[in-house]
Protein backbone atom coordinates (compact mmCIF):
# COMPACT_ATOMS: atom_id res chain seq x y z
CA UNK A 1 0.00 0.00 0.00
CA UNK A 2 1.47 3.19 -0.80
CA UNK A 3 2.10 6.16 1.57
CA UNK A 4 -0.77 8.25 0.51
CA UNK A 5 -3.21 5.67 0.76
CA UNK A 6 -1.75 5.22 4.52
CA UNK A 7 -2.46 8.84 4.83
CA UNK A 8 -5.73 8.86 3.29
CA UNK A 9 -6.82 6.22 6.46
CA UNK A 10 -6.92 2.98 4.56
CA UNK A 11 -6.26 -0.04 7.02
CA UNK A 12 -2.92 -2.08 6.45
CA UNK A 13 -4.89 -5.27 7.56
CA UNK A 14 -8.10 -6.61 7.80
CA UNK A 15 -9.05 -9.56 10.19
CA UNK A 16 -12.17 -11.01 8.89
CA UNK A 17 -14.20 -13.20 11.20
CA UNK A 18 -16.34 -16.56 9.93
CA UNK A 19 -16.63 -18.44 12.38
CA UNK A 20 -19.37 -20.99 11.34
CA UNK A 21 -18.38 -21.78 7.51
CA UNK A 22 -15.13 -21.37 5.67
CA UNK A 23 -14.85 -19.03 2.29
CA UNK A 24 -13.20 -21.77 0.75
CA UNK A 25 -16.24 -24.18 0.87
CA UNK A 26 -18.45 -24.34 -2.50
CA UNK A 27 -21.80 -22.31 -1.61
CA UNK A 28 -25.23 -24.82 -1.73
CA UNK A 29 -24.75 -27.50 1.18
CA UNK A 30 -24.30 -27.72 4.76
CA UNK A 31 -24.27 -23.78 6.03
CA UNK A 32 -22.03 -22.67 2.61
CA UNK A 33 -24.41 -19.78 0.76
CA UNK A 34 -24.07 -16.18 0.21
CA UNK A 35 -21.86 -15.18 3.13
CA UNK A 36 -18.89 -17.46 2.28
CA UNK A 37 -18.95 -15.86 -1.62
CA UNK A 38 -19.22 -12.20 0.23
CA UNK A 39 -16.34 -12.89 2.46
CA UNK A 40 -13.82 -14.42 -0.41
CA UNK A 41 -14.85 -12.21 -2.66
CA UNK A 42 -14.04 -9.02 -0.96
CA UNK A 43 -10.86 -10.59 0.93
CA UNK A 44 -9.55 -11.02 -2.52
CA UNK A 45 -10.55 -7.83 -3.69
CA UNK A 46 -9.34 -6.66 -0.42
CA UNK A 47 -5.69 -7.84 -1.16
CA UNK A 48 -5.61 -6.14 -4.67
CA UNK A 49 -6.23 -2.82 -3.24
CA UNK A 50 -2.90 -3.93 -1.35
CA UNK A 51 -4.49 -4.59 1.90
CA UNK A 52 -3.20 -7.41 4.17
CA UNK A 53 -6.68 -10.36 4.94
CA UNK A 54 -6.75 -12.43 7.38
CA UNK A 55 -9.62 -14.74 7.44
CA UNK A 56 -10.53 -16.78 10.70
CA UNK A 57 -12.58 -19.84 10.57
CA UNK A 58 -13.46 -22.95 12.57
CA UNK A 59 -11.42 -25.86 11.44
CA UNK A 60 -13.55 -28.99 10.87
CA UNK A 61 -11.26 -31.78 10.35
CA UNK A 62 -7.70 -32.20 12.01
CA UNK A 63 -6.12 -32.12 8.06
CA UNK A 64 -7.80 -28.64 8.36
CA UNK A 65 -6.01 -27.14 10.92
CA UNK A 66 -3.61 -24.35 9.86
CA UNK A 67 -3.33 -21.68 7.09
CA UNK A 68 -4.22 -21.73 3.53
CA UNK A 69 -3.36 -18.98 1.14
CA UNK A 70 -5.79 -18.64 -1.82
CA UNK A 71 -3.94 -15.88 -3.64
CA UNK A 72 -1.39 -13.24 -2.70
CA UNK A 73 -2.09 -11.07 0.31
CA UNK A 74 -4.90 -13.34 1.91
CA UNK A 75 -5.00 -15.65 4.48
CA UNK A 76 -7.29 -18.49 5.81
CA UNK A 77 -6.66 -19.59 9.39
CA UNK A 78 -8.35 -23.05 9.85
CA UNK A 79 -8.54 -22.37 13.80
CA UNK A 80 -9.47 -25.28 16.58
CA UNK A 81 -12.32 -25.20 18.28
CA UNK A 82 -14.39 -27.65 19.79
CA UNK A 83 -14.37 -31.08 17.75
CA UNK A 84 -12.30 -31.49 14.61
CA UNK A 85 -15.69 -32.39 13.03
CA UNK A 86 -18.60 -30.53 11.41
CA UNK A 87 -20.73 -29.31 13.82
CA UNK A 88 -24.37 -28.01 13.25
CA UNK A 89 -24.26 -24.45 13.44
CA UNK A 90 -27.38 -23.98 16.22
CA UNK A 91 -24.64 -26.06 18.33
CA UNK A 92 -21.40 -23.95 17.86
CA UNK A 93 -22.03 -21.40 20.50
CA UNK A 94 -20.87 -23.75 22.64
CA UNK A 95 -17.41 -23.10 21.40
CA UNK A 96 -17.25 -19.30 21.38
CA UNK A 97 -15.02 -19.36 23.49
CA UNK A 98 -12.55 -21.72 22.52
CA UNK A 99 -12.23 -20.09 19.35
CA UNK A 100 -12.22 -16.93 20.70
CA UNK A 101 -8.93 -17.63 22.96
CA UNK A 102 -7.14 -18.81 18.97
CA UNK A 103 -8.51 -15.88 17.65
CA UNK A 104 -6.96 -13.56 20.03
CA UNK A 105 -3.32 -13.54 18.67
CA UNK A 106 -4.70 -12.80 15.24
CA UNK A 107 -6.65 -9.77 16.77
CA UNK A 108 -3.30 -8.80 18.42
CA UNK A 109 -1.68 -8.52 15.09
CA UNK A 110 -4.26 -6.82 13.63
CA UNK A 111 -4.48 -4.32 16.29
CA UNK A 112 -0.14 -3.93 16.16
CA UNK A 113 -0.80 -2.80 12.22
CA UNK A 114 -3.80 -0.64 12.87
CA UNK A 115 -6.14 -2.64 10.96
CA UNK A 116 -9.94 -3.47 11.47
CA UNK A 117 -12.01 -6.48 12.44
CA UNK A 118 -14.63 -7.41 10.20
CA UNK A 119 -17.02 -10.14 11.58
CA UNK A 120 -19.89 -11.79 9.42
CA UNK A 121 -22.69 -13.23 10.99
CA UNK A 122 -23.65 -13.41 14.87
CA UNK A 123 -21.26 -16.18 16.10
CA UNK A 124 -18.11 -14.47 14.39
CA UNK A 125 -19.52 -11.26 15.72
CA UNK A 126 -19.27 -13.39 19.43
CA UNK A 127 -16.23 -14.95 18.90
CA UNK A 128 -14.65 -10.99 18.26
CA UNK A 129 -16.07 -9.69 20.94
CA UNK A 130 -14.77 -12.60 23.46
CA UNK A 131 -11.38 -12.29 21.45
CA UNK A 132 -11.26 -8.52 22.56
CA UNK A 133 -11.59 -9.78 26.45
CA UNK A 134 -9.01 -12.03 26.35
CA UNK A 135 -6.36 -9.63 24.61
CA UNK A 136 -5.01 -6.39 26.29
CA UNK A 137 -3.40 -4.02 23.53
CA UNK A 138 -2.43 -0.65 23.40
CA UNK A 139 -4.85 0.14 20.76
CA UNK A 140 -7.83 -1.83 20.20
CA UNK A 141 -8.82 -2.36 16.33
CA UNK A 142 -12.48 -1.13 15.71
CA UNK A 143 -15.16 -3.91 15.34
CA UNK A 144 -17.04 -4.09 11.63
CA UNK A 145 -19.93 -6.26 12.00
CA UNK A 146 -22.50 -7.86 9.09
CA UNK A 147 -25.30 -9.76 10.45
CA UNK A 148 -25.57 -11.46 7.05
CA UNK A 149 -29.38 -12.39 8.72
CA UNK A 150 -30.49 -11.22 11.48
CA UNK A 151 -32.81 -13.59 14.28
CA UNK A 152 -35.64 -11.29 14.71
CA UNK A 153 -35.93 -10.95 10.60
CA UNK A 154 -35.97 -14.64 10.18
CA UNK A 155 -38.43 -15.54 13.17
CA UNK A 156 -41.10 -13.54 11.20
CA UNK A 157 -40.89 -15.17 8.46
CA UNK A 158 -40.57 -18.65 8.81
CA UNK A 159 -41.46 -21.18 6.67
CA UNK A 160 -43.30 -24.24 7.28
CA UNK A 161 -41.29 -26.84 9.45
CA UNK A 162 -38.96 -24.56 10.38
CA UNK A 163 -37.22 -24.12 13.83
CA UNK A 164 -37.48 -20.38 15.71
CA UNK A 165 -34.08 -19.05 15.77
CA UNK A 166 -32.90 -19.20 20.12
CA UNK A 167 -33.08 -16.83 22.26
CA UNK A 168 -28.95 -16.64 22.77
CA UNK A 169 -29.01 -15.75 19.44
CA UNK A 170 -31.26 -12.58 19.77
CA UNK A 171 -29.60 -11.87 22.55
CA UNK A 172 -26.01 -12.04 20.86
CA UNK A 173 -27.15 -9.65 17.65
CA UNK A 174 -28.44 -7.44 20.59
CA UNK A 175 -25.28 -7.16 22.19
CA UNK A 176 -23.36 -6.57 18.98
CA UNK A 177 -25.63 -3.66 17.81
CA UNK A 178 -24.65 -1.94 20.95
CA UNK A 179 -20.70 -3.08 21.48
CA UNK A 180 -19.64 -3.02 17.47
CA UNK A 181 -18.19 0.36 15.96
CA UNK A 182 -19.66 0.01 12.69
CA UNK A 183 -22.67 -2.02 11.27
CA UNK A 184 -22.85 -2.88 7.69
CA UNK A 185 -25.93 -4.13 5.79
CA UNK A 186 -26.91 -4.64 2.33
CA UNK A 187 -29.64 -2.58 1.92
CA UNK A 188 -31.75 0.34 3.41
CA UNK A 189 -34.86 -2.17 4.46
CA UNK A 190 -32.03 -3.80 6.40
CA UNK A 191 -31.20 -0.63 7.90
CA UNK A 192 -34.22 -0.09 8.84
CA UNK A 193 -34.94 -3.54 10.38
CA UNK A 194 -31.92 -3.47 12.51
CA UNK A 195 -33.24 -0.05 13.80
CA UNK A 196 -36.68 -1.22 14.61
CA UNK A 197 -36.11 -4.24 15.46
CA UNK A 198 -32.75 -3.89 17.35
CA UNK A 199 -32.81 -0.17 18.72
CA UNK A 200 -29.34 0.24 16.16
CA UNK A 201 -28.16 4.13 15.60
CA UNK A 202 -28.82 4.71 12.45
CA UNK A 203 -25.51 6.72 12.48
CA UNK A 204 -23.56 3.43 12.91
CA UNK A 205 -25.15 1.84 9.95
CA UNK A 206 -23.46 1.58 6.99
CA UNK A 207 -25.68 0.32 3.60
CA UNK A 208 -22.86 -1.68 1.20
CA UNK A 209 -24.77 -3.75 -1.70
CA UNK A 210 -22.71 -7.05 -2.08
CA UNK A 211 -21.58 -7.43 -5.88
CA UNK A 212 -21.19 -9.97 -8.58
CA UNK A 213 -17.96 -11.25 -9.97
CA UNK A 214 -18.72 -10.29 -13.62
CA UNK A 215 -15.92 -11.64 -15.59
CA UNK A 216 -17.48 -15.79 -14.23
CA UNK A 217 -21.03 -14.32 -14.27
CA UNK A 218 -21.34 -13.25 -18.31
CA UNK A 219 -24.00 -13.64 -20.81
CA UNK A 220 -22.98 -15.90 -23.28
CA UNK A 221 -25.34 -18.59 -26.53
CA UNK A 222 -27.76 -20.59 -24.65
CA UNK A 223 -27.49 -22.81 -26.75
CA UNK A 224 -23.84 -23.11 -26.41
CA UNK A 225 -24.80 -23.49 -22.82
CA UNK A 226 -27.10 -26.33 -23.39
CA UNK A 227 -25.25 -28.34 -25.49
CA UNK A 228 -22.20 -28.64 -23.27
CA UNK A 229 -24.38 -29.20 -20.33
CA UNK A 230 -26.21 -32.35 -22.53
CA UNK A 231 -29.64 -30.35 -21.89
CA UNK A 232 -32.27 -30.51 -24.92
CA UNK A 233 -32.47 -27.57 -26.79
CA UNK A 234 -36.24 -26.58 -26.53
CA UNK A 235 -36.51 -27.35 -23.33
CA UNK A 236 -38.19 -24.59 -21.01
CA UNK A 237 -35.42 -24.48 -17.87
CA UNK A 238 -36.52 -23.17 -14.69
CA UNK A 239 -33.25 -23.64 -12.33
CA UNK A 240 -33.23 -22.99 -8.74
CA UNK A 241 -29.68 -22.89 -7.14
CA UNK A 242 -29.60 -23.01 -3.43
CA UNK A 243 -29.48 -25.13 -0.35
CA UNK A 244 -32.16 -27.53 0.07
CA UNK A 245 -34.36 -26.22 3.00
CA UNK A 246 -37.54 -25.11 3.89
CA UNK A 247 -36.08 -21.77 4.16
CA UNK A 248 -35.26 -21.66 0.58
CA UNK A 249 -38.71 -22.86 -0.79
CA UNK A 250 -37.30 -25.19 -3.48
CA UNK A 251 -41.09 -26.68 -2.70
CA UNK A 252 -42.79 -24.04 -3.86
CA UNK A 253 -40.94 -24.11 -7.53
CA UNK A 254 -42.05 -28.08 -8.09
CA UNK A 255 -45.32 -27.10 -6.77
CA UNK A 256 -45.75 -24.65 -9.39
CA UNK A 257 -44.33 -26.52 -12.15
CA UNK A 258 -46.69 -29.60 -11.15
CA UNK A 259 -49.43 -26.58 -11.18
CA UNK A 260 -48.02 -25.62 -14.77
CA UNK A 261 -48.31 -29.35 -16.38
CA UNK A 262 -51.80 -29.79 -14.84
CA UNK A 263 -52.54 -26.86 -16.87
CA UNK A 264 -50.75 -27.68 -19.84
CA UNK A 265 -50.48 -31.29 -20.07
CA UNK A 266 -48.27 -30.50 -23.15
CA UNK A 267 -45.80 -28.71 -21.30
CA UNK A 268 -44.47 -32.07 -19.87
CA UNK A 269 -42.66 -32.76 -23.32
CA UNK A 270 -40.70 -29.31 -23.09
CA UNK A 271 -40.67 -28.18 -19.45
CA UNK A 272 -37.43 -29.36 -17.11
CA UNK A 273 -36.91 -28.06 -13.54
CA UNK A 274 -33.20 -28.63 -12.30
CA UNK A 275 -32.42 -27.90 -9.08
CA UNK A 276 -29.34 -27.00 -8.01
CA UNK A 277 -27.92 -27.79 -3.94
CA UNK A 278 -27.40 -29.91 -1.14
CA UNK A 279 -29.62 -30.39 2.00
CA UNK A 280 -29.51 -27.88 5.06
CA UNK A 281 -30.54 -27.12 8.25
CA UNK A 282 -34.34 -28.42 8.91
CA UNK A 283 -33.05 -29.60 5.19
CA UNK A 284 -31.12 -32.55 6.52
CA UNK A 285 -33.60 -34.17 8.53
CA UNK A 286 -35.40 -35.24 5.14
CA UNK A 287 -32.89 -35.49 2.83
CA UNK A 288 -35.21 -36.97 0.02
CA UNK A 289 -38.06 -35.01 0.67
CA UNK A 290 -37.59 -32.94 -2.67
CA UNK A 291 -37.45 -35.92 -4.66
CA UNK A 292 -40.85 -37.67 -3.44
CA UNK A 293 -42.72 -33.73 -3.82
CA UNK A 294 -41.52 -34.30 -7.24
CA UNK A 295 -43.12 -37.60 -7.38
CA UNK A 296 -46.08 -36.72 -5.93
CA UNK A 297 -46.47 -33.92 -8.30
CA UNK A 298 -46.16 -36.08 -11.33
CA UNK A 299 -43.09 -34.55 -12.14
CA UNK A 300 -41.35 -37.53 -13.01
CA UNK A 301 -38.72 -36.98 -15.64
CA UNK A 302 -39.37 -33.36 -15.65
CA UNK A 303 -37.39 -32.39 -12.70
CA UNK A 304 -33.64 -33.43 -12.40
CA UNK A 305 -31.20 -33.01 -9.10
CA UNK A 306 -27.87 -31.88 -9.14
CA UNK A 307 -25.16 -31.18 -6.20
CA UNK A 308 -23.34 -27.46 -5.96
CA UNK A 309 -21.07 -26.87 -8.77
CA UNK A 310 -18.02 -25.04 -9.08
CA UNK A 311 -18.57 -21.30 -9.85
CA UNK A 312 -17.73 -21.66 -13.95
CA UNK A 313 -19.78 -24.44 -14.00
CA UNK A 314 -22.65 -22.63 -12.23
CA UNK A 315 -22.13 -19.51 -14.37
CA UNK A 316 -22.92 -21.95 -17.46
CA UNK A 317 -26.19 -23.26 -16.00
CA UNK A 318 -27.20 -19.88 -15.41
CA UNK A 319 -26.61 -19.17 -18.98
CA UNK A 320 -28.63 -22.39 -20.04
CA UNK A 321 -31.56 -21.18 -17.90
CA UNK A 322 -34.65 -19.76 -19.23
CA UNK A 323 -35.78 -18.17 -15.66
CA UNK A 324 -33.77 -18.42 -12.24
CA UNK A 325 -36.29 -19.03 -9.81
CA UNK A 326 -36.11 -17.70 -6.22
CA UNK A 327 -38.83 -18.72 -3.63
CA UNK A 328 -37.37 -18.10 -0.53
CA UNK A 329 -39.00 -16.83 2.98
CA UNK A 330 -36.55 -14.93 3.14
CA UNK A 331 -32.66 -13.28 1.90
CA UNK A 332 -31.05 -10.94 3.32
CA UNK A 333 -29.42 -9.48 -0.45
CA UNK A 334 -30.03 -12.85 -2.81
CA UNK A 335 -26.74 -13.05 -4.59
CA UNK A 336 -27.84 -16.02 -6.58
CA UNK A 337 -30.42 -13.47 -8.31
CA UNK A 338 -27.43 -10.85 -9.12
CA UNK A 339 -25.00 -14.01 -10.59
CA UNK A 340 -28.10 -14.92 -12.95
CA UNK A 341 -29.32 -11.30 -14.37
CA UNK A 342 -25.37 -10.82 -14.81
CA UNK A 343 -25.37 -14.00 -17.42
CA UNK A 344 -28.32 -12.64 -19.07
CA UNK A 345 -30.75 -14.74 -17.11
CA UNK A 346 -34.34 -13.64 -15.54
CA UNK A 347 -35.11 -13.44 -12.08
CA UNK A 348 -38.39 -14.52 -10.69
CA UNK A 349 -38.56 -14.08 -7.35
CA UNK A 350 -40.31 -14.03 -3.57
CA UNK A 351 -40.73 -10.28 -2.60
CA UNK A 352 -38.90 -10.68 0.96
CA UNK A 353 -36.02 -9.12 2.26
CA UNK A 354 -33.21 -7.84 0.17
CA UNK A 355 -34.41 -9.48 -3.43
CA UNK A 356 -36.34 -6.54 -4.43
CA UNK A 357 -33.50 -4.79 -4.48
CA UNK A 358 -30.84 -7.35 -5.96
CA UNK A 359 -33.66 -7.98 -8.91
CA UNK A 360 -34.68 -4.45 -9.05
CA UNK A 361 -37.62 -3.82 -12.34
CA UNK A 362 -36.06 -6.01 -14.36
CA UNK A 363 -37.30 -9.33 -12.25
CA UNK A 364 -40.82 -10.66 -11.77
CA UNK A 365 -41.50 -10.28 -7.66
CA UNK A 366 -44.34 -12.74 -6.41
CA UNK A 367 -45.77 -11.86 -3.07
CA UNK A 368 -46.76 -14.94 -0.82
CA UNK A 369 -45.56 -18.60 -1.80
CA UNK A 370 -49.19 -19.91 -2.96
CA UNK A 371 -48.25 -22.44 -5.96
CA UNK A 372 -51.26 -21.05 -7.65
CA UNK A 373 -49.37 -17.65 -8.03
CA UNK A 374 -45.91 -18.64 -8.63
CA UNK A 375 -47.61 -20.61 -11.65
CA UNK A 376 -48.99 -17.76 -13.04
CA UNK A 377 -46.13 -15.90 -12.65
CA UNK A 378 -43.69 -18.24 -14.25
CA UNK A 379 -46.38 -18.68 -17.18
CA UNK A 380 -46.63 -15.06 -17.46
CA UNK A 381 -42.44 -14.73 -17.61
CA UNK A 382 -42.08 -17.74 -20.32
CA UNK A 383 -44.72 -15.70 -22.61
CA UNK A 384 -42.91 -12.20 -21.85
CA UNK A 385 -39.34 -14.08 -23.21
CA UNK A 386 -40.85 -15.27 -26.05
CA UNK A 387 -42.21 -12.00 -26.82
CA UNK A 388 -39.14 -9.73 -25.88
CA UNK A 389 -36.90 -12.47 -27.14
CA UNK A 390 -33.10 -11.01 -26.48
CA UNK A 391 -34.48 -7.64 -25.04
CA UNK A 392 -35.64 -8.70 -21.88
CA UNK A 393 -31.86 -10.52 -20.80
CA UNK A 394 -29.81 -7.87 -21.90
CA UNK A 395 -31.85 -5.59 -19.73
CA UNK A 396 -30.96 -8.34 -16.72
CA UNK A 397 -27.30 -7.82 -17.73
CA UNK A 398 -27.61 -3.62 -17.77
CA UNK A 399 -28.92 -4.14 -14.22
CA UNK A 400 -26.35 -6.56 -12.96
CA UNK A 401 -23.38 -4.38 -14.40
CA UNK A 402 -24.08 -2.11 -11.40
CA UNK A 403 -22.99 -4.59 -8.97
CA UNK A 404 -19.37 -5.51 -8.54
CA UNK A 405 -16.81 -6.67 -5.95
CA UNK A 406 -14.73 -3.45 -6.57
CA UNK A 407 -17.71 -1.22 -5.72
CA UNK A 408 -18.15 -3.09 -2.63
CA UNK A 409 -15.08 -3.08 -1.52
CA UNK A 410 -15.01 0.70 -2.35
CA UNK A 411 -17.52 0.89 0.44
CA UNK A 412 -16.04 -1.27 3.01
CA UNK A 413 -12.91 0.68 2.40
CA UNK A 414 -14.78 4.05 3.43
CA UNK A 415 -16.11 2.19 6.79
CA UNK A 416 -13.00 0.81 7.81
CA UNK A 417 -11.77 4.19 6.94
CA UNK A 418 -13.97 5.46 9.38
CA UNK A 419 -14.13 2.99 12.38
CA UNK A 420 -10.28 3.30 12.25
CA UNK A 421 -10.37 6.84 12.38
CA UNK A 422 -12.66 7.24 15.43
CA UNK A 423 -11.34 4.80 17.21
CA UNK A 424 -7.59 5.97 17.03
CA UNK A 425 -8.42 9.68 17.40
CA UNK A 426 -11.40 9.54 20.83
CA UNK A 427 -11.43 13.20 20.38
CA UNK A 428 -12.92 12.52 17.10
CA UNK A 429 -15.96 9.86 18.01
CA UNK A 430 -18.22 8.36 15.15
CA UNK A 431 -20.96 11.00 14.29
CA UNK A 432 -24.52 10.59 15.70
CA UNK A 433 -25.71 11.02 12.40
CA UNK A 434 -25.60 8.94 9.20
CA UNK A 435 -22.60 9.18 6.85
CA UNK A 436 -22.54 8.94 3.40
CA UNK A 437 -23.52 5.21 1.98
CA UNK A 438 -22.96 3.02 -1.02
CA UNK A 439 -26.69 2.77 -2.35
CA UNK A 440 -27.94 0.39 -4.79
CA UNK A 441 -27.10 1.18 -8.23
CA UNK A 442 -29.96 3.41 -10.10
CA UNK A 443 -32.86 1.13 -11.14
CA UNK A 444 -33.16 0.72 -15.30
CA UNK A 445 -36.62 2.11 -16.38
Amino acid sequence: MSSNDRRAGLPVRVLMVSLHTSPLLTPGTGDAGGLNVYVLQTALHLARRGVAVDVATRATAPEEVGTVRPAPGVEVHHLPAGPLAPVPKQDLSAHVDAFAEELAPLRARVAADGGVVHSHYWLSGAAALRAAELTAVERRPPLVHTMHTMARVKNQRLAQGERPEPAARVRGEDELVTRADLLVVNTADERDALVALHGADPGRVRIVPPGVDLETFRPGPQESARAELGLPAEALLLLFVGRIQPLKAPDVLLRAAGELVRRDPQLRNRLLVSVLGGPSGSGLARPRALAALAEEEGLGGVVRFGETLPRAELARWYRAADLLVVPSHHESFGLVAIEALASGTPVVAARVGGLPHAVGEVGVLVDGHDPHDWADALAAALARLEVEGARWPARAVEHAQGFSWERTVDGLLDVYRTAASARHHPDHPLPDHPLPDHPLPDRLP
